[in-house]
């Protein structure tokens, strides 16, 4: 099973919260997802971003690629040690 960690979009019109998960990458953005990583809100002041680092390096081991996004918002945490991008051809 190839499995991505992604951003899952919350919160109502206009204000949007978001929630990292691991999925499978067959599952819709906002649908099914095998675990939740933590969770990212772009609208508070300031910003807030948190990940269980733990469960994150799991999922990285085991081979789950970020999505450009979340690798950006890992290294951003301070956690890019454990970060692995995605081939170039795979989107």
């Amino acid at each position: 099973m190839a499995t991505r960690i992604r951003l899952s979009r919350h919160g109502s019109k206009k204000h949007p919260f978001y929630r990292i998960v691991a999925a499978d990458i067959r599952s819709p953005r906002d649908g099914r997802f095998i675990e939740h990583l933590g969770h990212y809100n772009p609208t508070s002041d300031p910003v807030e971003l948190r990940f269980d680092a733990v469960a994150l390096g799991k999922w990285l081991d085991r081979g789950a690629l970020p999505s450009e996004t979340v690798a950006r918002l890992i290294k951003k945490a301070g956690l890019a040690r454990t970060t692995a991008q995605a081939p170039a051809g795979e989107a």
